[in-house]
């Protein structure tokens, strides 16, 4: 039934996967823009894969009211769904606006929870209230190609949170939102990141990890030839005072950098942006952040401190490698710094040097 006339509604209640065995499809055809109010699609199925083809445009209720039914505060939902492809050169749009200054409340747009083989690729994701792709549960899977756009000043729209997973693959996509353009959370491992063009936006983060007591446990991501373009942050990770845990194994490679705010920067003090609102008391635990390897960081930064390794003075940070870097100013000059606490490790051809680091 066509509503104002560009509008079609997609009429799919809230699904249980229950096809028959083979490979089912699901085609959002090209020239066609669907208005979809929540919906989630629930397994397991039958079926040895589901593919999901998005060639037109999904969009969301340009009115709060019309999502009362977002029991999972999120807009699309696929969960407990092995090997589902979600693709296609279409678009999903979230009509964040409505949402942008009701900090905490927000939805997400889409969330993929415990869908092992996952492939989703080629879409372009826009305006979430939130976060734009939610992953949790989802092991042994592929994100690339896409691209993924919010205005910077919209508050909480990271591009890709990713949580209780192993073995996920992103590359070869564009991320410019207001805020991380991937974020890593606790129970990760083996993470793959190439390819990511970031900026505007606050990074690629790991965490924040630690806050209110939890016990982390991130290791094995590698990040590498990502390119920080006009990014409030670069290569990030963040972890909250009285936090337990470990953060371990990570690497940072071949990385290009145009002014960018904060290209390396370690911070277990994290607050949310505030940290006059954080104990100001040293606490009694943190996450551990060791084995972490900075190399072939080259560019501008906006801000002076273009390395900054706050750590915490419980647990210090160990294991730190920085290798072939160079930073220099936005402004063209050389007046970039390092600054350090508790940090230990190594550095070889480091521009600016970092005081706490061995040669």
């Amino acid at each position: 039934m066509c509503i104002r006339e560009e509008y079609y509604w997609l009429k799919i209640k809230n699904v249980k996967m229950k096809s028959q065995l083979g490979a089912q499809t699901l085609t959002i055809p090209t020239g066609k823009t669907f208005l979809l109010t929540p919906i989630a699609f629930n397994g397991p199925c039958k079926s040895s894969s589901i593919h999901v083809e998005i060639q037109g445009k999904l969009v969301a209720p340009d009115k709060r009211d019309k999502w009362k039914k977002c029991e999972a505060n999120c807009w699309i939902v696929f969960a407990s769904i092995e090997n589902l492809i979600v693709e296609g050169s279409g678009e999903i749009n979230g009509k964040g606006s409505i949402w942008w200054q009701n900090n905490g409340v927000e939805p997400k747009a889409l969330c993929l929870a415990n869908c092992n083989g996952l492939e989703l690729k080629g879409l372009t994701h826009v305006d979430s209230p939130k976060c734009h792709i939610s992953i949790s549960g989802c092991n042994n899977s592929i994100i690339s190609n896409l691209h993924i756009l919010a205005p910077e000043n919209s508050l909480n729209t990271d591009g890709i949170d990713i949580v209780s997973s192993s073995h996920l693959h992103i590359s070869d996509s564009i991320i410019q939102t207001g805020d991380d353009c991937i974020a890593i959370g606790s129970e990760t491992s083996w993470i793959n990141i190439t390819g990511i063009t970031c900026g505007p936006g606050h990074g690629i983060s790991i965490g924040s990890l630690g806050k209110d007591g939890e016990i982390a446990r991130v290791e094995e991501i590698h990040v590498r030839n990502c390119t920080f373009n006009g990014s409030l942050n670069g290569a990030r990770i963040k972890t909250w005072q009285g936090g337990k845990g470990y953060a371990r194994n990570i690497i940072f490679e071949e990385i290009p950098l145009i002014d960018v705010g904060n290209p390396i920067i370690i911070d277990q003090y994290y607050c949310n942006g505030d940290h006059t609102k954080c104990a100001t008391s040293a606490e009694k635990s943190a996450v551990a952040v060791t084995g972490v390897s900075y190399r072939g960081f080259h560019g501008t930064s906006t801000t002076s401190a273009a390395i900054s390794l706050n750590c915490s003075n419980t647990v210090a940070c160990t294991g730190i490698v920085m290798e072939s870097i160079d930073i220099k100013s936005s402004n063209g000059s050389n007046d970039t710094f390092a600054f350090c606490i508790n940090a230990h490790g190594k550095q070889s051809g480091v521009s600016p040097q970092v005081p706490c680091l061995t040669p």
